[in-house]
């Protein structure tokens, strides 16, 4: 049994790292991918994938079954908090009642960055409607303690923009972030090898999301294994604390005490 899982909505996930479905070459590797991540949570783009909307095409459920995987709708592609809440409302009816969702709200097509405006009011009405809202959004600090005060269950910065793969721009925002939230931070978007993750980790990050990084390697499902140990690797050098960095000055790693002269 896993003695250090993340806690998300009040309930334990084993992996910390959650991951994506989209840009993969069919479900036969997304399917691999994924299981070779050792991920629990699974998000879906729900105006991009079928998982049941489309009754005559093949379903993701096919390859990510329910019982096996938390799948996590998100907004990918909502550029309005009205088309968000639209979007997760459908979610919920397709999953059957199912209330934990990926909030984001785009502002512009290019950049992908978020729309932190819009981002909030639809938080608003989404934590009103009793969904458990992850969500997506800009590393400022104020607002990513905004949404924390909205009721979101976890808070989503991104490390550097969605599909980037630049890795950690701002460690210094995302620190604060960490250490105001009483909720769990998780990385999202911007990673781009199994370092990125380590350091996300070793900051103090509850967890990764990522999809790109794995899906548009050389080799998907080997990143994905890699994926999976950096974060696990990350996580247990958070918890057993680095030591402190020494500026001009060396320290021997074996005693000096007692030498032959």
């Amino acid at each position: 049994m896993n003695q250090d899982p993340l806690i998300l909505a009040g309930k334990p996930v084993r992996s910390r790292l959650l991951v994506g479905t989209g840009k993969y070459a069919d479900f036969e590797q997304t399917r691999a991918a994924i299981e070779a991540s050792g991920a629990d949570i699974v998000t879906v783009a729900i105006r991009r994938t079928n998982i049941g909307q489309h009754p005559d095409e093949p379903s993701l459920l096919d390859v990510i079954p329910p019982d096996r995987y938390t799948l996590l709708p998100n907004t990918a592609g909502c550029y309005t908090a009205q088309d968000a809440v639209r979007t997760l409302r459908l979610a919920r009816e397709l999953l059957e009642g199912h209330p934990l969702v990926k909030l984001e709200v785009l502002g512009d097509p290019h950049t992908l960055f978020p729309n932190m405006v819009e981002t909030l009011q639809a938080a608003e009405i989404l934590v009103k409607e009793g969904f458990q809202v992850m969500v997506y959004c800009s590393d400022d600090p104020i607002l990513a303690k905004r949404l924390e005060e909205l009721g979101c269950v976890a808070i989503m910065p991104l490390a550097s923009l969605i599909g980037s793969g630049m890795g950690i721009l701002n460690p210094w925002n995302l620190g604060i972030i960490i250490d105001n939230a009483r909720v769990p931070v998780i990385v999202d978007a911007g990673v781009g090898t199994a370092s990125d993750a380590a350091i996300a980790m070793e900051l103090g990050c509850s967890g990764v999301l990522m999809n790109t990084a794995i899906a548009q390697a050389r080799h998907p499902v080997r990143m994905a294994a890699a994926m999976r140990k950096a974060v696990e690797a990350g996580r247990e050098a958070y918890l057993a604390g680095r030591m402190p960095k020494k500026t001009y000055q060396a320290s021997p790693s074996s005693p000096t005490d007692g030498l032959i002269r």
